[in-house]
């Protein structure tokens, strides 16, 4: 048994691997947060795999008469930010790692920072095509119903309903035609072109309030989280980054003095008002510690602090150990609780995400001999969330890494629905045939 590694160069050589029906894992930029390409070996031994890397595909944008984006092939995020503003356009996602593929964002409908004004990816896409297991190209369009309507897909469909106002569910969600490829990483074709809306390159400005940290006393984040919600019309971001994940910056790189940071992207236009509305009428908040910040440090503070975490944990030779839990407003001191009891674990952590939307990354930083712990702990949390009937992946995807804790989510209809699936769209098993919907039902 042994790996292969594949490059492909051209959408030629893709669809001739495709047709061989060869099991094959796809990558591109290798930022997933739930698959651990530094230990990609270990996981995938003792199996025939060849791992493709769709990095190198020639790549293409355009703008339509109607101000949506093209990408085709490797196109990142940032890639697609340049373009736009080029032509006074911005994309409407803005995942921290603007070096992610725009087609694996798709893959694992990961929604980023700007959800918190504009919705989730998924929305966002207006059609997508993908080369199924024959190499075929098959196009997808979000206005046209799914047209598998079987009796497990619509109770499916019913199961996914206490999931809607989140950005994404235990399970992708299976309405429209897009969602086949939407959600479902990579487990039924690979998706080489996409149309995605695009909005207006309004200014706008960052606002930065640094706050007590949340382990110590969070009533001033429980008022924030609050209260910001009725403003998502002037608010473009609301992000948290704690004391904790300050310390893996420089600290000449360190605007928060020893404290937890909320920041706000608001639309230039608004500032104002959101700042007399919102700002001033915080009771916890002391206006000294309320500033304005450039918008390329804020960028690159948010960007930095993921990257470090990850650096760390491959330093220490353990897999990350992170939570992408998403709850209600509603139930947001709830969550904080849980996190604040991992805090009297004796393990190092640090919390940072999209906090307006009550979605936050908590991430362990264990010792080698602190991981088992780390493991224990965690499926304690997927049950809270559980119980809740809140999302416990509600942006990257599950992944290899959080295999273990998602089928407590699902029912016995969610494995035929998958199972459905992959017969259909997937009859050889050669796309990541190690990926959530092959896990069996032990129910």
């Amino acid at each position: 048994m042994s790996l292969i590694k594949k490059t492909f160069k051209t959408i030629d050589e893709l669809k001739k691997h495709l047709k061989t029906h060869a099991p094959t894992f796809y990558y591109s930029s290798q930022t997933s947060t739930v698959i651990p390409y530094d230990k990609i070996a270990d996981f995938f031994k003792n199996k025939e795999m060849t791992l493709g890397d769709l990095s190198q595909l020639p790549c293409s944008m355009e703008l339509t008469p109607t101000q949506n984006l093209i990408v085709k092939g490797a196109i990142s995020w940032k890639d697609a930010k340049d373009f736009l503003r080029s032509k006074k356009r911005n994309i409407m996602t803005s995942p921290t790692e603007e070096l992610a593929l725009i087609s694996a964002g798709a893959a694992t409908s990961a929604t980023g920072e700007r959800c918190f004004h504009f919705g989730n990816l998924r929305s966002q896409i207006i059609s997508l095509t993908y080369l199924n297991f024959d190499g075929n190209e098959v196009k997808l369009n979000q206005d046209i119903a799914l047209k598998n309507t079987s009796n497990e897909v619509k109770k499916y469909q019913k199961d996914y309903a206490q999931y809607d106002i989140f950005k994404n569910a235990p399970f992708p969600r299976l309405e429209t035609q897009t969602d086949l490829m939407i959600g479902t990483e990579g487990q039924l074709g690979i998706i080489t072109e996409i149309e995605i809306k695009t909005t207006d390159d309004f200014p706008v400005n960052h606002l930065f309030i640094l706050l007590p940290k949340w382990e110590v006393d969070s009533k001033a984040h429980l008022e924030i989280i609050n209260k910001v919600q009725k403003f998502r019309n002037m608010v473009i971001l609301c992000e948290l980054i704690d004391a904790n994940s300050f310390e893996y910056l420089p600290k000449a790189d360190r605007p928060n003095k020893e404290m937890d940071a909320i920041f706000f992207e608001i639309k230039t236009q608004s500032f104002n008002d959101f700042y007399e509305q919102f700002v001033l009428n915080l009771e916890y908040i002391d206006q000294d510690h309320v500033f304005e910040l450039a918008a390329t440090k804020f960028h690159n503070i948010r960007a930095s602090i993921p990257r470090a975490v990850f650096e760390k944990n491959s330093q220490m030779g353990v897999v990350k150990k992170g939570t992408d839990v998403q709850v209600s407003v509603s139930q947001f001191e709830t969550l904080l609780k849980i996190y604040q009891n991992f805090t009297k674990l004796g393990i190092k952590y640090n919390l940072f995400g999209h906090f307006g939307d009550a979605h936050l990354h908590f991430n362990f930083m264990p010792l080698p001999n602190q991981v088992e712990l780390c493991h224990e702990q965690l499926e304690l949390l997927y049950g809270h969330v559980l119980k809740l009937n809140a999302s416990p992946f509600a942006e990257h995807g599950i992944g290899i890494i959080k295999q273990k804790y998602i089928p407590a989510f699902w029912n016995q209809n969610t494995f035929k629905v998958f199972k459905q699936l992959k017969d259909e769209h997937d009859p050889y098993k050669q796309f990541f045939p190690q990926g959530f919907m092959s896990l069996e039902d032990h129910s």
